[in-house]
C-alpha cells in the first residue's frame, strides 16, 4: 500500500476521500472531531502545492439532494480550522467543474455531499471515472466508511495512484495493536445488539484473557443463563447464540453482577441498583451498576491492551451513564495501550476530555467493529 508520508508530487490535483459525515442541528456543527482529524493530511498536501478536492459524504440522501444534508456549513468550519480558503462548489463532477478547479486560485475544493449521486453508493464504475478525472491521484483519508464499497472509497482507487491518507494510516497502524495485543488482552463491550458484536467476540475469544460485556446486550446473556430480566432489551432470536458463546467463552465472558433499573427510559425516571437475580419484572437494565464497574475494574489492572468498543448503559440520558464514564476514567489511568472503537464510545471519551489520555480513539463506529472482527474492508484493499 501506498502511504501519504511517501507522496512527494508538486503541484498535481488530488482527489482527497474524507470522512465528514458529523452531526448537524440547524445549521450548526455538534461535532467537529472527524473534521479536525481529517486536517493533517490537507496541510500535508497544501505544503506540496497540492489542489486538495474534498469528496464526502453527509447522512442518508438516497441519492437525491437535500438542503439537511449540504455540506456548506462544513466548509465553513474547515476554513476556521485551516484558516485558509475552502472553495464549496455545488458544480457536478465532470468537465465544468474540472475547468473550475484549473482556473480556481484556491488550494482546498469541497465538492457536495457526493451521495447527492445514486451512483456512489452503487459503486458505479463510471461515476468512479468521472471522479477520477477531476484529479491525478487519489488519497483515502476516510476510515468511517472504509467498510463501504462506494465510487469514491472503492472504485475510484483502481482509476488513479492511490495513497492511504495520514489518518487512515493511523487508524491502520493502532487497531492492528489490537489484532496482535500485547497480552494480556482485555475486551470491553457493550451497546445495544448481540448481533452486531457477534463477529468481534469470535474473533476475541482465541486471544482476550476477558470479554467484560455490558450496554443493553448484556441482557441476552444474562436472559440465556437464566436470569429473568424484567422488561430490558433482549434479543430472543439470539439466545442460542448466546448460551453457545457463552459456553465457548466460560471464564472469559465477564457478564454484569449488578444493574441500573427503572420503570422508563427518561430523565426523570425514578432508579434503583438491583443485583442481576433482583430485577423487578417491570424493571428495565439501562446500566452497568457500582458492583459491576469495580468488577471491571479488578479485572483491567491485569491488561496490557484494552479494546473498548459500545456503551455500557443508556448513555443519551445522564443518570444511566455514570457505568460508562466511570470505566472511561479507568482506562484513562490505565498503562495498558487503550483501543477505543468509534462512535458513541468514542463521543463518551471526547467529552470527558480524556481522548488525549488514550492510545487510540477511533473515528470509525462500524469501520473499526468489522477491522476488529479480523475483516477485510473494501477501501483499504482497493489501496493494496
Amino acid at each position: 500500500m501506498n502511504f501519504l508520508s511517501q507522496f512527494k508530487h508538486k503541484n498535481k490535483r488530488v482527489l482527497v476521500r474524507v470522512d465528514f459525515n458529523v452531526p448537524i442541528k440547524e445549521g450548526v456543527i455538534k461535532d467537529d472531531r472527524r473534521i479536525k482529524a481529517a486536517i493533517p493530511t490537507i496541510k500535508y498536501l497544501l505544503k506540496l502545492n497540492s489542489k486538495v478536492i474534498l469528496v464526502a459524504h453527509l447522512g442518508r440522501p438516497d441519492g437525491k439532494y437535500a438542503e439537511e444534508f449540504s455540506l456548506k456549513p462544513i466548509a465553513k468550519r474547515l476554513e476556521e480550522l485551516i484558516k485558509s480558503k475552502v472553495e464549496f462548489t455545488d458544480l457536478r463532477i465532470g468537465d465544468e467543474l474540472k475547468n473550475f478547479i484549473s482556473k480556481s486560485k484556491s488550494g482546498v475544493f469541497l465538492l457536495e455531499n457526493i451521495r447527492f449521486y445514486p451512483e456512489e453508493e452503487e459503486n458505479d464504475k463510471d461515476f468512479a471515472k468521472r471522479l477520477a478525472n477531476l484529479a491525478d491521484f487519489y488519497v483515502n483519508d476516510a476510515f468511517g466508511t472504509a467498510h463501504r464499497a462506494n465510487s469514491s472509497t472503492e472504485a475510484v482507487a483502481h482509476f488513479l495512484t492511490s495513497y492511504a491518507g495520514l489518518l487512515l494510516e493511523e487508524e491502520i497502524n493502532q487497531l492492528s495493536k489490537a489484532l496482535v495485543p500485547k497480552k494480556p488482552l482485555i475486551v470491553i463491550l457493550g451497546g445495544v445488539k448481540v448481533s452486531d458484536k457477534i463477529g468481534v467476540i469470535n474473533n476475541f475469544l482465541k486471544k482476550a484473557k476477558y470479554i467484560l460485556i455490558g450496554g443493553a446486550m448484556a441482557f441476552t446473556f444474562l436472559k440465556a443463563e437464566g436470569y429473568e430480566v424484567g422488561k430490558s432489551v433482549v434479543e430472543i432470536e439470539k439466545l442460542d447464540l448466546a448460551k453457545s458463546l457463552l459456553k465457548k467463552g466460560k471464564g472469559k465472558i465477564i457478564l454484569p453482577v449488578d444493574v441500573v433499573a427503572a420503570k422508563e427510559k427518561t430523565e426523570q425516571a425514578i432508579s434503583s441498583v438491583r443485583k442481576i437475580s433482583k430485577i423487578h419484572s417491570d424493571e428495565i437494565g439501562l446500566d452497568i451498576g457500582p458492583d459491576t464497574v469495580n468488577l471491571f475494574k479488578s479485572k483491567l489492572k491485569e491488561a496490557k491492551t484494552i479494546v473498548w468498543n459500545g456503551t455500557l448503559g443508556l448513555n443519551e440520558i445522564s443518570q444511566f451513564a455514570d457505568g460508562t464514564k466511570e470505566t472511561a476514567k479507568i482506562l484513562s489511568k490505565s498503562k495498558a495501550d487503550t483501543i477505543i472503537g468509534g462512535g458513541d464510545t468514542a463521543a463518551v471519551v471526547d467529552n470527558l476530555n480524556l481522548g488525549n489520555k488514550m492510545t487510540h480513539v477511533s473515528t470509525g463506529g462500524g469501520a473499526s467493529l468489522e477491522f476488529l472482527e479480523g475483516k477485510k474492508l473494501p477501501a483499504i484493499k482497493a489501496l493494496k
